[in-house]
């Protein structure tokens, strides 16, 4: 009994000995350190490892999910291949760093999800920070129709052509759309993966992940090599939703994951937006049922997104309205005998005077006042309709 005793003491001072080496470790910059290793050990939501990183620091926490205690045993698999020093050399091989709390290129608005990223791994020659400072998530199906890609393509153009950035998760559909339309412009893009910075996922769209790497930023919150799994796809939607101004859903069905990225930014306070389709599309009714709930706002261009989560006045837009005809503003009278005279076949005074069921003096005047306006001609005592130039909608 003794020995075992023994045995048992023996093997907890090895644990607390290798945790305190492992806290050692790095001393330049512990914490960076350990939160890149929890990238590793921990999944992304996991909240009894957000509590201890909350409450003891992270190179605290990570010592005690390697000496494994309690509920914490559970990550021993993970702790028997942890090697935080090959992550970190293979995320600079593709050039990327680790962003943390406090630094200056940590989004703050990340601040406000429940369950903030222990850390970022961050790809692309952009500051991440001043990146997202204003911009829009535009997400939606990856069963796209033609409608939506091209929606999708013009509002991203749309937006980084006035300097907002376009935050999406490089799926197939809307996702890749929305890339293509802002690096169209030359805009400002940033891609969250749900695995590895260095995996692009999809693979088909390794080009495109690259390009934006290239020019914009790759960020994802588990650590290099990790796979793309379907929880961890809806755990970075709300990192989507959670360091942008607001969302823009484009096609979305009933059971599309983009309406858990909506979810995630009414939970973080952000305003969403929802582009209407045919009222015959499965692929729209996602959007639609958002609207009629009151969840998101109807947009349709650049400019309303902007109004919906831009800064109030500086970024207001005017409401579309229909064009302004020279007609709109008549006095009744004038709009009674504009409307007694013909297009094609001029009339003579008495027969307007009879359509217009007015007085000869009162129709003479008018006509007379239409004709200053550009509104009506006359000829040899006649008069007609003066066409007039086709006029397009104001927005």
């Amino acid at each position: 009994m003794r020995h075992a005793t023994s045995q048992a003491e023996d093997t907890k001072d090895t644990k607390d000995k290798t945790a305190d080496s492992w806290k050692g470790r790095c001393s330049m910059d512990a914490d960076r350190f350990a939160r890149a290793a929890l990238s590793r050990l921990a999944e992304p939501c996991d909240r009894e490892v957000r509590t201890l990183l909350d409450e003891v620091g992270a190179p605290e926490a990570v010592a005690r999910i390697r000496a494994g205690r309690g509920t914490l045993g559970r990550f021993r698999p993970r702790v028997a291949s942890l090697d935080t020093e090959r992550d970190l050399d293979i995320a600079a091989k593709v050039g990327a760093r680790v962003v943390v709390p406090g630094d200056d290129e940590w989004p703050e608005r990340l601040g406000s999800i429940p369950v903030p990223p222990y850390c970022l791994w961050v790809r692309g020659p952009l500051d991440l920070a001043e990146t997202v400072e204003r911009s829009v998530a535009v997400v939606g199906s990856r069963t796209a129709t033609a409608y939506g890609e091209q929606v999708a393509a013009d509002l991203a153009a749309g937006l980084a052509q006035r300097g907002w950035s376009v935050v999406s998760g490089a799926a197939f559909g809307i996702d890749g759309s929305a890339h293509r339309g802002a690096l169209a412009v030359d805009g400002a893009t940033v891609a969250v993966l749900a695995g590895g910075v260095e995996r692009p996922y999809p693979s088909a769209h390794a080009t495109l992940i690259a390009r934006i790497a290239r020019d914009g930023l790759v960020v994802s919150e588990v650590a290099p090599g990790s796979a793309p799994m379907k929880s961890r796809f809806l755990a970075r939607n709300r990192l989507i939703a959670g360091m942008t101004r607001g969302t823009v859903v484009v096609e979305a069905d009933l059971r599309s994951g983009s309406r858990n990225t909506v979810k995630h930014a009414i939970d973080a306070g952000r305003n969403v937006g929802a582009v209407p389709g045919p009222i015959t599309s499965m692929t729209s009714s996602g959007c639609h049922q958002e609207i009629r709930d009151g969840r998101a706002v109807l947009v349709t261009s650049a400019s309303e997104v902007i109004d919906l989560v831009g800064d109030l006045g500086d970024d207001a837009c005017e409401p579309a309205r229909g064009p302004v005809l020279p007609e709109d503003a008549l006095p009744s009278l004038d709009a009674s005998v504009l409307e007694a005279v013909p297009f094609r076949s001029a009339l003579p005074l008495d027969a307007i005077v009879r359509s217009a069921a007015q007085s000869p003096l009162a129709v003479r005047a008018a006509l007379g006042r239409l004709e200053r306006l550009g509104l009506v001609t006359e000829s040899a005592g006649t008069w007609r309709k003066r066409p007039q130039r086709r006029l397009t909608a104001a927005r």
